[in-house]
């Protein structure tokens, strides 16, 4: 078995049992450790999964073609996520990243007008598939546990109060929120202290309805407002800047061009929170599978080449935080709702779009808890005197703004 020679390689950690189109059973690894069993249903599998396992391992599972005979494909990506080190270090990988190293350029390409397409992809999907996963803010980024007990929507909370308090929001300020998302970030700065301006910008037209019908059912219009529009045709100054969860989007041929338009329109004293997936290792490229189906376009940076881009713009780097398992434990909230809402996904969505993101949630929650991704803030600034000399403001801040956005409701 041509795939076998594959699994013989890297599972070293666990057992993986593969019973063949033929019927017949395989099995590799003996260490200690999760075991997992499953089924190819196509013969061709057999030389897809050894060329290009990072493809064709998501499209079998989604397809049909590749089932989970003992647990779910959780249990399965969970073991390969614990020999995931092995596999990089494999001839397959090695060959398939430097062709991917080759074109990441031109896969990161997000010009305007492109980079609508590739948002239109994923977040003008149906309102309703994220109503039956996300908290009731429609948070799409990673929470923040600040406790072993927190439940989605406390994290979530913990995660905007604690970017409020980097941004030292006060009266007066005005605030630019670029991917604003449904609108959830932008609606919370201005709840919290009360006197702020709001513009949110997105290329999603779901979300930039829903984001100001928001904004009116709070009655708060006449200080929030949600644009269509991608922020590099902003042209206003603003106090305060926050990015959640769009970084991502901007491909690594285009952060030069981003820090530089975070430069123009920022106040001379203003801040900036920049939060984003990142890898923990040098440059690289999106996995191939996600990059097709959840992402295009997408690509979660190094923090070697964001750091770079931002010294070119001739911003001030005054804060890095790191947040490493958080988005592990999102992601598995994530799904474990999702799959508590199996039947309602199947009546807006079919079988292959389930197990499309079934797959899509569980990978990425494994590429969090064993693998190079983890979520970094960095606070960006004009001046170096922008923020105080020290960390406290940020644990103080949190600690009297705690509950207000939610009492001001």
């Amino acid at each position: 078995m041509l795939a076998g020679r594959l699994f013989e390689e890297i599972i070293k950690v666990g057992t993986l049992r593969v019973i063949d189109a033929s019927g017949r059973l395989h099995e590799y690894g003996t260490s200690p450790g999760p075991v997992s069993t499953i089924r190819l249903h196509d013969k061709s599998l057999n030389w897809k999964i050894f060329l290009r396992p990072e493809m064709h391992i998501g499209e079998a599972y989604m397809n049909g073609k590749l089932t989970v005979e003992d647990g779910d494909i959780y249990d399965f990506l969970d073991l390969c996520g614990r020999n995931m080190a092995r596999f990089e270090s494999h001839w397959v990988a090695r060959w398939s990243a430097k062709i991917s190293r080759v074109l990441r350029y031109l896969h990161q390409y997000n010009p305007i007008g492109r980079a609508e397409k590739n948002v239109a992809h994923h977040y003008d999907l149906s309102g309703g598939l994220y109503d039956l996963f996300l908290d009731n803010d429609r948070q799409y980024s990673c929470a923040y546990f600040s406790g072993g007990n927190d439940s989605l929507e406390v994290a979530q909370d913990n995660k905007k109060r604690h970017i409020a308090a980097k941004l030292m929001l006060s009266a007066g300020q005005r605030i630019l929120d670029i991917g604003s998302g449904w609108g959830g970030m932008g609606i919370y700065l201005a709840k919290v202290v009360p006197g702020t301006d709001v513009t949110g910008v997105t290329l999603s037209r779901e979300q930039f309805t829903v984001s100001n019908e928001r904004a009116a059912d709070e009655g708060l219009r006449d200080r929030v407002r949600f644009k269509l529009q991608d922020y590099r045709e902003e042209s206003s100054r603003y106090d305060r800047i926050v990015s959640v969860g769009m970084f991502e989007h901007v491909g690594s041929g285009h952060y030069l061009e981003f820090f530089a338009k975070i430069r123009e329109l920022l106040a001379e004293d203003g801040v900036m929170l920049l939060h984003s997936i990142g890898r923990m290792e040098p440059p690289g490229s999106t996995n191939p599978w996600l990059r097709k189906y959840i992402f295009p376009g997408g690509y979660t940076p190094a923090l070697s080449e964001t750091l770079q881009a931002i010294e070119k713009s001739g911003l001030w780097v005054t804060d890095i935080e790191i947040l490493r398992l958080h988005y592990a434990e999102t992601l598995k909230e994530w799904r474990r709702r999702f799959l508590n809402n199996r039947e309602k996904v199947l009546e807006i969505y079919d079988e292959r779009f389930f197990r499309m993101w079934d797959f899509y949630l569980a990978g990425c929650e494994m590429s969090f808890r064993h693998m190079n991704q983890m979520v970094f803030q960095i606070q960006i600034a004009r001046r170096q005197d922008a923020v105080p000399l020290t960390r406290d403001y940020i644990g103080e801040w949190e600690r009297q703004h705690t509950g207000i956005a939610n009492r001001a409701a």
